[in-house]
């Protein structure tokens, strides 16, 4: 995928955790919670055997929308 894919996939996915974690944040923390996130879902998912079939920027946003509500949770749950 493209740079300006995963910006726009992590912007996306910041966005939506989020607005599930019922926390406010520019769009700058958005994209980069939502690029942690895709990292961090992408490696639970590798680590748990879980594969996707539908189409490949649908499954990088679930992973990365997942991993980023994970990340906030943590961060909003441990370090506050």
């Amino acid at each position: 995928m493209g740079l300006i894919l995963w910006i726009v996939i992590g912007i996306v996915a910041g966005y939506i955790a989020a607005k599930v974690t019922n926390s406010h944040h520019s769009l700058l923390t958005n994209l980069v919670v939502g690029l942690i996130g895709a990292f961090v879902g992408g490696y639970l998912a590798g680590m748990l055997g879980i594969r996707f079939a539908g189409p490949m920027i649908i499954d990088t946003t679930i992973v990365a929308t997942l991993g980023a509500i994970l990340v906030l949770f943590f961060y909003q749950k441990v370090l506050k």
